[in-house]
């Protein structure tokens, strides 16, 4: 028994904008993504176990410290929003400027993951600027233990990525008017409205003219 065939079906066999090339689609994921990655770093990155003797010297009550993902590692917020701002830009530049945009979101993905990757692989280093301000000795030992944000914001800063890419065969399923587009349709009113006046000049033909004329809203008297 045949299927019936729905207008969606109809919309894509004419060639309509698949799914995921629609510009709502790619802006949103990458401003999702760019949000995501800048949530993580107002979590916390890392535990810090101090040293006891250092705690005493400097006079503080703190044998732990809790670092956010903004002071392990500061350059994956301004990337973030870096990339936020790229993805909002692709929504209503040019081609040309799309594929700026898209390169610029690339490159502050890739740093989002280099960032996070550093914290992964040195977190006593990351540490170090939040333990001189809890104690006011530099380069002292400690035991760090990570959470999962810095992987997270690895992941997602992978994706950030993808969705950058995502910009350049989608960018050609998206319509973007101009002030020539603009100039071709008025001229086309134009012409469209000078034939009408013609023929209305010219009179109706037979009585199915008219009957014709009347469905489109002319006066054939």
């Amino acid at each position: 028994m045949p299927v019936p065939e729905t207008a969606a079906g109809r919309t894509g066999k004419a060639g309509g904008t698949p799914g995921w090339a629609r510009k709502s689609t790619v802006v949103l994921l990458i401003a999702a993504l760019a949000l995501a990655v800048f949530g993580t770093t107002t979590q916390t990155w890392m535990t810090v176990s101090l040293d006891p003797d250092q705690v005493g010297q400097a006079g503080s009550s703190q044998s732990t410290l809790q670092v956010q993902g903004s002071k392990a590692a500061t350059t994956v917020t301004a990337l973030a929003l870096v990339a936020l701002a790229g993805g909002l830009a692709a929504s209503i530049a040019g081609r040309i400027a799309r594929w700026v945009a898209a390169v610029i979101i690339v490159l502050a993905s890739a740093g989002i993951v280099a960032a996070a990757a550093t914290v992964l692989a040195d977190p006593l280093a990351a540490a170090q600027g939040s333990i001189a301000a809890a104690t006011g000795v530099t380069g002292s030992d400690a035991q760090v233990s990570l959470t999962a944000f810095p992987a997270v914001a690895v992941v997602i800063g992978i994706l950030l990525a993808v969705g950058a890419v995502l910009i350049i065969p989608a960018g050609r399923y998206w319509k973007s008017r101009t002030k020539y587009d603009a100039a071709t349709y008025d001229a086309a009113k134009g012409d469209t409205a000078v034939a009408g006046s013609a023929a209305a000049a010219a009179g109706p033909v037979d009585e199915i003219d008219s009957w014709d004329r009347l469905s489109r809203g002319d006066d054939p008297t």
